[in-house]
């Protein structure tokens, strides 16, 4: 399992796509980021504003991402106006959203729905 952080997600980042995929994505706070997790986030600005809300240095590395079934990405996703040349924090009126996508290359086709309820598939995709 490889853990990364980047500042976007791409459907080109999920290396295994079958004729059914589920792609959970879903909201964490900061807090929830490993240290561990490797940058992809290409843009040194970026980087550094993500740093100062994780608290610890996330590198900018120009990187592509390629998930495998048991990978984790986290994406810090940016709204707002385009960041300013050295930005350290957020500017006025800009948010930063974490994210947590993960895959499952395989879903329910065929699946005879037994029970849904303790089924490991609904457990994933309900985050648990």
């Amino acid at each position: 399992m490889t853990i990364y952080i980047s500042n976007a997600f791409s459907m080109n980042m999920v290396s295994v796509i079958k004729d059914f995929t589920l792609i959970r994505a879903r909201k964490v706070t900061p807090a929830d980021v490993p240290q561990n997790a490797i940058s992809a986030i290409g843009h040194a600005d970026t980087a550094r504003v993500v740093s100062g809300i994780l608290g610890y240095e996330v590198p900018a590395n120009r990187m592509n991402v390629s998930l495998e079934k048991d990978d984790v990405l986290f994406v810090a996703q940016y709204k707002g106006p385009r960041l300013p040349e050295g930005a350290t924090q957020l500017p006025e009126g800009a948010t930063l959203e974490f994210l947590e996508i993960t895959f499952q290359p395989k879903g329910c086709k065929g699946c005879p729905a037994v029970d849904c309820n303790t089924c490991g598939m609904m457990s994933w995709a309900h985050g648990n």
